[in-house]
Order: C-alpha cells, then structure tokens, then sequence
C-alpha cells in the first residue's frame, strides 16, 4: 500500500453524539467503573434486566436483535429471567417502558436514540431504576448509561472494500431515515472510497450519498418496504455493484432488488454480521459494519446484576473493538489478495491517527 497519509475528511460537529460503546469494562474513554453501585442496584437474584425494542422490533436482523440476544445471554448467566417488550411504532415508547418499571425491572435497555426522550422521562420520575439507552447520549443522569458507536470508522474500511471489489466503478448507498446515527455510516463508507481512489489514482463513484453537501438517498423510515426497493433499484440502475443500505430491515427491500436485478451484485450490512443474521442471503453479502451491540449490553449487564452499574458514557471504536468489519466469508476469494492486509494498515492508521475519519455526526472520544 502506498505511504500513509493523514487524512482529515471532515471536521466532527461540536455537539454531535457523545459516547458508549462496550461497557467500561473494555478500554477506552472514560473512567472504568467502580466497584460502588452508583444508583442501587440489587444482587443478582434480585436483578431483573428489561428490554424495549424501538419500531424495528427484535427480529430486525440488525441492532434490536444483537440487543437482545446480549441482555438474554446476561441473564443467562446471572440465573435470571429477562422480560422484553416490543414496540410496533413510536407512540408505544413510552408505555412499553412505563409498563417494564411497573413490573420491577431493575434495569432496562432501551435501544434506538428514537426511545431518548422516553428513557430521560422514565430516568428522571425512577430513579431506583437504571437504564442503558442505545445509540444517543443526549442524557446525562447518574442512572443512563449512554451507548454510541464511532461507525464512521468501520464504515471507512467498508467503502475502502467496495471501491476495491467494484468491477463497474460505482457503488451506492441509501438510508432509512436521516439520522446521524444513519448517515455517520454513509460518510464513512464515502470516505473510504475516496481514501482507496487517493491510494489508488482510481475513480469509483459514490451514488446515493453526497458528503460534502450531507444529502443523499433516503425512505423516511426503516420498514422494508417498496420505496427502499425503490431506492436500491435506483442505485443499481446507476450501475452500482455495491449496495450499502442503512437502516434495519431496508436491506431486505434492498435484497429483492438486487435479486430482481440479475445482476453480479455485492451488498454491505450495517450492525450485525448479516451474513450470519440473514441467513437465507447471506451468499449476498461482501461484508457488514459492526456495532458490538451484543457484546456490549452483555456486559454493561452482567456488571449490573453484580451490583457495578456504571453510567459513564463509552464509545464503541476501533481501537477498543466495539465497531468493526465482518469477515469476507464467501467473498474471501473474490476480493484483491492484498485487500486484507492493506485494511490492516489502514485500521492502525486510523487507531494511531495518522489516518483521520471524521463525520459531522461522529461522537466525541474526548
């Protein structure tokens, strides 16, 4: 790979998302946390953890599943019985939460910066209650535990990837609504496709997305419906071979796409490793940017089952592996040989920083 280069894309906003991502249990920003109870919690056979899903639901195949799967594994090992509840559209927040506290949860995970505003409500009237809100950290009370992702990191290996692999050029990108928690992934990606036309002196195009001007392609919500098949076949007929969707279950519209299409075409996932997750299509996926959402919430709640909530923001980075990249899998041998080690190079780069990935939207690790 060519010599590296600092490379500054980007200054971050400055109040954008600040963070969590792993429990402070991991390495990273901000202070590890105590062996004191902050805000009360019970021994573990008095602990009960809670869930609530945003719209998505827990069989997203994405973030509210990976969620879940980590608060069912905590409780597994704590030896107690999780309780969930879903919710199907933004006036359930609310209630689902009400609903978890009346019922004894000792701590709820509510997932999606879409449930900020209940979580805060429910926070400040429960204060015996924690909580662990997924994805914002506009709240700052001593029982929320904010959990975000540098995504725009992860998302930069990614668009380096597509932009190695297109054959045609072009690869494309489109989101559910326009959240930052959604268009972080989208500048990063672009990023690193003009980092691999830099390195390079190639010229794959970006559709669907537009950094610099922070507009793009978007369904105005995250149901799979037909206006993201909509949207994916508009970047397929712009040529792309590339198709990174952001925003839950949209990838399934853009998997019916694609495989209308009939096209040679490569799809990126967002969250959780899709090729594991989605199954039936996993032969369709090059690789997924990956939130540790799992791994995180199993252990913010095993510590919390222990008596050692801790509210201290965390970002999730490279550096402390809370985002990161999928394997290949089928696609190992249709990659550049080379790819891998120079994704390598450009992760220590990014870690060291010399190699700097920014975004409007990216959370602070200060």
């Amino acid at each position: 790979m060519e010599e590296t280069l600092t490379i500054t894309f980007r200054k971050a906003a400055a109040s954008s998302l600040a963070g969590v991502g792993l429990v402070a249990l991991l390495a990273g920003c901000g202070s590890a946390p105590s062996s004191d109870n902050t805000s009360g919690g019970a021994a573990a056979s008095d602990f009960l953890p809670c869930i609530v899903s945003d719209a998505g639901g827990f069989d997203d195949k994405s973030f509210n599943q990976s969620s879940y799967e980590g608060l069912v594994e905590a409780a597994d090992t704590l030896g107690v019985e999780p309780k969930d509840v879903q919710s199907d559209k933004e006036d359930d927040y609310a209630p689902n939460i009400t609903n978890l506290v009346d019922q004894g949860c000792g701590l709820i995970v509510t997932v999606g910066f879409a449930l900020a505003d209940a979580t805060k409500a429910a926070a400040e009237e429960n204060t015996d209650v924690d909580f662990v809100m997924l994805d914002d950290n506009s709240i700052d009370l001593e029982n929320v535990k904010p959990v975000v992702y540098d995504t725009a990191q992860a998302a930069f290996l990614a668009g380096y990837t597509a932009a190695a692999y297109s054959k045609t050029g072009v690869v494309g990108t489109f989101g559910g609504s326009q959240f930052p928690t959604v268009t972080i992934f989208m500048d990063g990606f672009a990023d690193g496709v003009a980092y691999f036309n830099e390195q390079k002196s190639k010229d794959v195009k970006v559709v669907g997305w537009d950094v610099k001007g922070q507009t793009g392609s978007f369904t105005g919500g995250f149901e799979a419906n037909d206006t993201a098949k909509q949207l994916a076949n508009a970047l397929i007929d712009q040529n792309a071979d590339v198709l990174l969707p952001v925003g839950g279950p949209i990838f399934l519209s853009a998997i019916e796409a694609v495989k209308d299409s009939g096209k040679d075409i490569a799809m990126i996932g967002v969250d959780a490793d899709l090729y594991e997750t989605a199954a039936a299509d996993n032969g369709l996926f090059l690789t997924s940017i990956l939130k540790q959402m799992k791994s995180g919430v199993t252990d913010i709640v095993e510590a919390a089952g222990k008596g050692d909530f801790d509210a201290t923001p965390y970002v999730g980075t490279l550096e402390n592996d809370g985002v990161g990249i999928a394997p290949f899998h089928d696609y190992e041998s249709k990659v550049p040989a080379d790819l891998q080690g120079e994704l390598d190079t450009i992760k220590a780069g990014i870690i060291d920083g010399s190699i700097t990935v920014e975004s409007p939207s990216s959370p602070s690790t200060k």
